[in-house]
């Protein structure tokens, strides 16, 4: 392991906008602030928005810029990347921003029912031959439906076209009419939110892939389920392969876990 790598986990127990629970204990059971981040972290009613799988943070430490009147909490497992949102959240001492290093597998550990009004889901792993480990896959947004507020909106953004297919054919299985769907973001024009750009991001706009996006509700008490034969025939980005990100790291001279 790297000394900065090291050096970032030391700087990480300092910030205590961060929280590192066991993943053990959030599977036994829940997160001390579950049911209570509005009255002991944040202090406020104001609304809570996730970012799931949040790199380094950039959309949650960027609308929480833009919205002080909201909450805003990444969620991560890779502690070196959530170090670079928790350090500019700290310094910038911005009180509406909380991150969490743990897996998005225990998210209802950490949220009790109705808690979340709002989640984004930025550039995640496509996951292409494991469709349960996609965080739109049933699994995950049923877990996301216990959580939500009534009317919680998703919002999945990504340069994988396979998996904006795949959300969409989610939502079809079961009946869901997405609020919003571009295949071409950027070519369509788009809101101070939608143009927020991660570190991934912008390598993938410079390799000349399209960024997707789907905007939608969850039913409650209804299930989503898998889709049928669902199947995509295009390929995975080539800012996905281990060579390419690393030409690109070295291009843009930005660190991309």
């Amino acid at each position: 392991m790297g000394k900065n790598k090291l050096a970032r986990f030391r700087e990480n127990e300092t910030f205590a906008l961060l929280h590192q629970p066991a993943f053990a204990d959030l599977f036994r059971g829940d997160f001390e602030l579950k049911g209570r981040w509005h009255r002991d972290f944040f202090g406020n009613e104001n609304p809570i928005v996730l970012e799931l799988g949040c790199g380094r943070g950039e959309y949650t430490v960027e609308m929480a810029r833009l919205f002080p009147d909201k909450n805003f909490i990444g969620i991560d497992v890779k502690g070196a990347r959530l170090w670079r949102g928790a350090k500019a959240a700290t310094e910038e001492g911005r009180r509406n921003v909380a991150f969490v290093r743990t897996r998005i597998e225990v998210i209802t550990s950490l949220f009790a029912p109705g808690e979340v009004s709002e989640i984004w889901i930025t550039f995640p792993d496509p996951q292409p031959s494991r469709a349960r480990k996609r965080l739109c896959s049933p699994m995950f947004l049923n877990r996301y439906a216990k959580i939500l507020a009534p009317q919680g909106v998703v919002h999945l953004k990504t340069d994988s076209r396979m998996l904006h297919e795949y959300a969409k054919a989610v939502l079809a299985a079961s009946g869901v009419a997405p609020l919003q769907s571009a295949a071409d973001l950027y070519a369509e024009g788009v809101d101070a939110v939608l143009s927020i750009k991660t570190a991934y991001e912008e390598i993938f706009i410079s390799e000349g892939y399209p960024i997707t996006y789907l905007k939608f509700l969850l039913p409650q008490g209804k299930a989503l389920v898998e889709p049928e034969g669902f199947t995509y025939s295009g390929g995975v980005p080539k800012a996905r392969t281990r060579q390419s990100r690393q030409v690109a790291i070295l291009r843009t001279g930005r660190f991309c876990a």
